[in-house]
C-alpha cells in the first residue's frame, strides 16, 4: 500500500491520519471513524484499510482529538459533537486531494459508527458501514461504568460529555450496511435493529452468532472484511 500521513485542524487541533492509496486512478474512498478508547491503528481499521486497497479503494484512517497521536487531552476533550467536528473536517480534507474520486464512504466501530451517523444530515454519503454502534448514551453508560476502562471515562460521564441520542439522524441513511455480535454486552444488537429499522434502502442487516463487542472470533474478523468491502464495491459502482 501507499501510505500517506496526513495532518489537518478541526475546531484549532491538530489531527493526524494515514491515506492508504491504492494504485487505482482517482479511487472511491472510505473514511474510518474509530472507538472511544481507540485509536487509527486498531486492528479494525488497519484490516480494512488493507482489503479495501487490495479492491481499489483508498482509505483514510485518523486520530480523533485527544486520541493516538492528534492534539487534545482525551479525558477534557471527548465528546459526540467533537467527534463529529473531526469527521467533517477529514472527509472535507480527503475531498480537496486530486488524487482522490467522488465517491465516499464512511465507516464506523462502536462510537465510531455513531459519529459516521451523526453527520448524515450534513454529508453526502455513498455508502455507509457500522459495527456495534448505540443510538443513545443511556444505552451504554452503565455498561461502560463496569468496564475496565472505567476510571478512564468517568470524568466524561460525570459531565455528561457522553450523552447523545442520534435517532433523528436514522431517516437519513442510506446504503448502510449494520453489523452487531448478539452476545455484545456493551451495547446492545437491539440498536443494530434500531438503525436497520429506521434507515432507507438499500440496507443490510447482520447479527453476528455469539459476537462480542471486539469482535474477536476471527471468523467474524474475516467475514466482516469481505463483506463490508463488497458493500463499499457494490454501493461505489451502483449496483445495489
Amino acid at each position: 500500500m501507499n501510505q500517506i500521513n496526513i495532518t489537518f485542524t478541526s475546531n484549532g487541533f491538530l489531527l493526524k491520519g494515514i491515506l492508504h492509496l491504492p494504485k487505482t486512478i482517482l479511487p472511491p474512498v472510505v473514511i474510518g471513524s474509530h472507538g472511544l478508547l481507540s485509536n487509527s491503528f486498531s486492528p479494525k481499521q488497519i484490516a480494512l484499510a488493507r482489503e479495501c486497497n487490495a479492491h481499489g479503494i483508498a482509505y483514510f484512517r485518523f486520530d480523533h482529538r485527544g486520541c493516538g497521536e492528534s492534539d487534545g487531552v482525551f479525558s477534557e476533550i471527548t465528546s459526540l459533537n467533537g467527534r463529529r467536528n473531526d469527521l467533517i473536517s477529514a472527509v472535507n480534507t480527503i475531498q480537496m486531494r486530486e488524487d482522490i474520486g467522488k465517491k465516499l464512504g464512511l465507516f464506523g466501530s462502536s462510537m465510531g459508527g455513531t459519529v459516521c451517523i451523526s453527520v448524515a444530515d450534513v454529508l453526502d454519503i455513498d455508502a455507509w458501514v457500522t459495527y456495534a454502534s448505540p443510538v443513545r448514551s443511556s444505552s451504554v453508560t452503565t455498561a461502560l461504568k463496569k468496564s475496565d476502562d472505567a476510571e478512564k471515562i468517568k470524568p466524561l460521564v460525570d459531565q455528561k460529555d457522553l450523552t447523545w441520542d442520534i435517532s433523528d439522524q436514522l431517516k437519513h441513511l442510506h446504503h448502510i450496511f449494520i453489523l452487531h455480535g448478539d452476545s455484545d454486552k456493551i451495547v446492545s444488537p437491539t440498536n443494530a435493529h434500531e438503525i436497520f429499522t429506521k434507515s432507507s434502502n438499500p440496507k443490510k442487516l447482520i447479527i453476528q452468532k455469539d459476537g462480542d463487542h471486539r469482535m474477536s472470533k476471527k471468523k467474524h474478523q474475516k467475514d466482516f472484511l469481505r463483506q463490508a468491502v463488497n458493500w463499499f464495491k457494490d454501493c461505489f459502482e451502483d449496483t445495489l
